[in-house]
């Protein structure tokens, strides 16, 4: 099932198994610690003071708005960028300066997918495992377990934008990294796309791969993540797993009904009194924190005409923090 989270025992992911490795086992152990990180370019604190940690086998959220400084996180993480000041340790070793033993360790999936020009989809991640030593062999099982073989001779400025994807992703599995790296590995794709995808990212976290995602896409985050870290302004505003951050908002249950069912004068007598009733005249929302007394109220008045009930998500935890205004 879609939303439901999984961490896949070998008998019930069958051929992945032996596609993408044993299981590793979840522990205490860490596999990212993060400690005061700071990044800054001129006057712009991209990441100011950022402390976080991921245990082995988690799959862990880094959310934030444009320019929140989660880009630069991950890639002084990778190893791309050094740190002004901090303590970084991926894997037990500092990422910087760049260790060889290090990067066979990680995999990385960049924001933009970049590959060589004119190389079918099977000749780029062949291409890619030779890097690595690795036969094509392995380059094929990869191709297959992201669902491209249909597609492996075709060039890959031919891919759609779900296709390049995954097979940006299958590039940074290859060589069976711990580790797996993800810059908004479903931005610009369409519903299908993202959901087929999601189904992917469970499966390599389901091994016991440590999986750390940054993304703007809420719901993904919800379902994908057992952690999330939601950054701002460089700095790291809650850090937990998605349904304890939801709890700990207190945010007021919202039903909606059709418009016109009740009159927003008796809808208010109904809401609490400090929260808002509004009536976009298609549909009247009622905020409450008594969701059980309105319905029944409702029900009475049989105004239950379009019901729709919504309790918080991590969307109303992210924009409660990081503020509603649009950025470029």
């Amino acid at each position: 099932m879609l939303g439901t989270k999984r961490k896949g025992r070998p008998e019930e992911t069958g051929a992945l198994f032996d596609l993408i490795g044993p299981p590793r086992m979840i522990g205490m152990t860490l596999a990212i610690a993060v400690a005061g990180l700071h990044k800054s370019y001129g006057e712009v604190h991209a990441v100011d003071g950022a402390t976080f940690e991921v245990q082995q086998g988690e799959f862990f959220g880094i959310l934030g708005p444009n320019g929140a400084g989660k880009t630069t996180t991950l890639e002084i993480l990778e190893g791309l960028r050094e740190a002004d000041s901090g303590e970084v340790s991926v894997l037990g070793s500092s990422p910087w300066p760049r260790k060889p033993e290090l990067m066979k360790r990680i995999g990385v999936q960049l924001q933009a997918s970049s590959f060589f020009e004119r190389l079918t989809a099977r000749e780029q991640i062949r291409l890619f495992a030779s890097l690595y030593g690795i036969g094509p062999a392995r380059a094929d099982e990869l191709l297959d377990l992201v669902g491209m073989t249909e597609k492996a001779h075709t060039r890959t400025e031919k891919l759609s934008g779900g296709q390049a994807q995954r097979l940006s992703i299958a590039c940074a599995l290859v060589h069976d990294p711990d580790l797996v790296f993800l810059d908004e590995p479903t931005s610009g794709l369409d519903p299908q796309a993202r959901r087929n995808l999601w189904d992917l990212l469970r499966d390599i976290n389901g091994q016991g791969h440590t999986v750390v995602l940054t993304t703007h896409h809420l719901d993904e985050a919800e379902i994908l993540c057992d952690r999330v870290a939601i950054m701002d302004h460089g700095k790291i505003l809650a850090l937990g797993p998605p349904a304890t951050l939801v709890r700990g908002l207190e945010a007021p249950t919202r039903i909606s009904i059709e418009s016109g069912s009740v009159s927003e004068v008796d809808a208010q007598a109904l809401a609490d009194p400090d929260l808002e009733v509004t009536d976009d005249g298609i549909s009247l929302t009622i905020a409450t924190r008594t969701p059980a007394k309105v319905l029944a109220a409702l029900a009475e008045r049989n105004a239950m005409r379009g019901l729709s009930v919504r309790g918080a998500t991590l969307e109303d935890v992210f924009l409660s923090l990081t503020g509603r205004e649009f950025r470029e």
